[in-house]
């Protein structure tokens, strides 16, 4: 039973969910000199810090750290063992603070945001309550602003088994403190890609079963070709068109089968399901404000959501670009939009790049793969600025004529594209895959963001010799 344990609290803004999308709205309404309480009912840091990147990250990059040094004359011989798997898993626990959240608790109190841990729920416009892990029930009212920042889940599909099946979602993945001898991952976007690449370089024998024509099918197709060419030549297995039908365990812990349509199967000892996100705002009380429990949330370029005055949704639950980083560029733009609605301002400069409008999630989201080889993308693809009716260019790069590439390591494949609006020439996308290749994407964010001429681009000398001569070769066979 819940029980009122204090009279109604009023801050400036009330923040559900204490992510770094809803710790970044925290901060920048506080610096703007309103008051805020964040509410969090699970660890405070959010999904990012404990279950994806931060966890993610410190798993693939010993095993990309080890493929760079094989590739080099000198210390091939010095790595050819396998990783010290317990070291990696004892690295990735460190790098999570073993999913303990003082820091992060330290921090919100530095800045003098009000911390309440437990379940948070709307409960009528600018109205919050929260239930404690002890049942005690506290209400908050916010003067201006209420922001929903509480992140997405994994979604499993309807599978007969599936449930006794005990899956892997992506949490799983990223926090098991054993190496599975076999994985089978079900999907082939970001997390399954990355997750594949982590756990063969641990040892896994993997393997991916992709529904579709191949990997990381939202990036240009020569992408998902080099990272599935990648995957198989140190001994995965990648099947495209693979349906799953069925999934059976013997026991709770046993080794998993997961049956294909067409009657073949596969044998693992886990099954990662990494086959989409779902908002998680079932239980946030959006019913209570005459929204749908469980949806995305649609909100306008300051992260308003759409038919309200005091309601913005920032991060995961709008759909617009399921990042962190975007998450918290988003809390950026929201904060100061709200702190300038706060002062009676009618965001007097609220058009496209704006200091209230995320721009860039329309026009240049920018995004890392860490897989082995890596991929990196801003913008828009060929096909995404074809179907937006621009008349565009694609130009497009063997990696090998980059002098740089070659000092990498010897035998560097990689491939980069820029995609070009002729009738502006200005770079609307740009897409690398290859070894390094990440440390090149903020260049192309930058053109893509600043819409930079090509004849301005021309005076942006690379050094040599970098790997961002790609840029020089680009441009020089744009302009012949």
């Amino acid at each position: 039973m819940t029980h009122t344990v204090e009279d109604e609290q009023v801050h400036d803004v009330v923040v559900l969910g204490a992510g770094p999308v809803g710790e970044n709205v925290a901060d920048r309404v506080r610096a703007a000199g309103l008051s805020a309480a964040i509410v969090e009912g699970e660890l405070i840091g959010g999904e990012c810090s404990y279950w994806a990147c931060m966890p993610s990250k410190a798993l693939l990059c010993p095993g990309i750290a080890r493929s760079d040094a094989r590739a080099l004359p000198g210390l091939r011989g010095a790595v050819d063992g396998p990783l010290d798997a317990a070291a990696v898993l004892a690295h990735r626990n460190e790098v999570v603070g073993d999913w303990k959240d003082g820091s992060q608790l330290d921090w919100l109190d530095s800045i003098g945001v009000r911390v309440l841990r437990g379940h948070g729920r709307l409960a009528g416009p600018r109205r919050v309550e929260v239930v404690n892990p002890e049942g005690e029930r506290h209400v908050l009212t916010a003067r201006h602003a209420v922001a929903v920042c509480t992140g997405s889940r994994a979604v499993l599909p309807e599978l007969p088994g599936l449930p006794g099946a005990h899956p892997w979602t992506s949490r799983e993945a990223t926090s098991s403190q054993e190496v599975p001898g076999r994985l089978a991952v079900v999907g082939g976007g970001v997390v399954g890609a990355e997750m594949a690449t982590a756990w063969q370089a641990l040892g896994s024998k993997v393997t991916v079963l992709v529904r579709g024509g191949g990997l990381l099918p939202r990036m240009e197709p020569f992408v998902g070709e080099h990272v599935a060419e990648a995957l198989r030549q140190r001994g995965a297995d990648i099947r495209d068109g693979a349906s799953v039908t069925a999934v059976v365990r013997d026991g709770s812990t046993g080794p998993v089968t997961v049956l294909l349509e067409g009657g073949d199967h596969v044998e693992a000892d886990e099954v990662l399901f990494a086959t989409g996100r779902a908002p998680r705002t079932e239980d946030v009380g959006l019913e209570t404000v005459g929204l749908e429990p469980g949806s995305w949330l649609d909100v306008d370029d300051s992260l308003r959501v759409l038919g309200t005055d005091w309601l913005y949704a920032v991060g995961d639950v709008n759909r617009r670009a399921l990042l962190t980083h975007q998450g918290k560029y988003q809390a950026r733009i929201a904060g100061a939009a709200i702190a300038a609605r706060a002062r009676g301002e009618a965001l007097p400069d609220a058009g496209s790049w704006s200091a209230y409008a995320a721009t860039a999630d329309h026009a240049a989201v920018p995004q890392v793969v860490f897989t082995d080889p890596e991929a990196a993308a801003v913008g828009l693809t060929l096909a995404e600025a074809e179907r937006a009716g621009l008349r565009v260019r694609a130009v497009d790069l063997d990696m090998t004529q980059v002098a740089g590439a070659g000092l990498y390591a010897p035998g560097y494949r990689g491939h980069a594209r820029m995609v070009v609006d002729l009738d502006r020439e200005v770079v609307v996308g740009a897409t690398f895959v290859g070894p390094g290749i990440g440390e090149l994407l903020h260049s192309a964010t930058v053109a893509v963001v600043g819409e930079v001429p090509i004849p301005r681009l021309w005076h942006a000398v690379p050094s040599y010799p970098t790997l961002s001569e790609a840029w020089l070769r680009l441009l020089e066979a744009y302009r012949g």
